[in-house]
């Protein structure tokens, strides 16, 4: 679900408690600026949603040096 951070403003409690079940992205000038989320996610869920974000096609120290490179 995606809301406006003045939606997130006027209905805090509302959203606290959708967040124990869905992610909760907070936009502010269409641009999605923070992510509400329980901490009690599934881990593995967490696992297979990050599996994917580095390609098989370069290394793990490839991608650490470009993470670095964008600081």
């Amino acid at each position: 679900m995606s809301i406006t951070a003045t939606e997130l403003k006027a209905n805090l409690g509302k959203y606290l408690v959708l967040a124990a079940t869905e992610d909760v992205y907070i936009t502010r000038n269409g641009k999605t600026i923070a992510k509400l989320t329980s901490p009690y996610q599934d881990k593995l869920k967490i696992l297979d949603e990050l599996a994917g974000s580095i390609p098989d096609t370069i290394t793990l120290e490839e991608a650490r040096e470009e993470r670095l490179s964008k600081i």
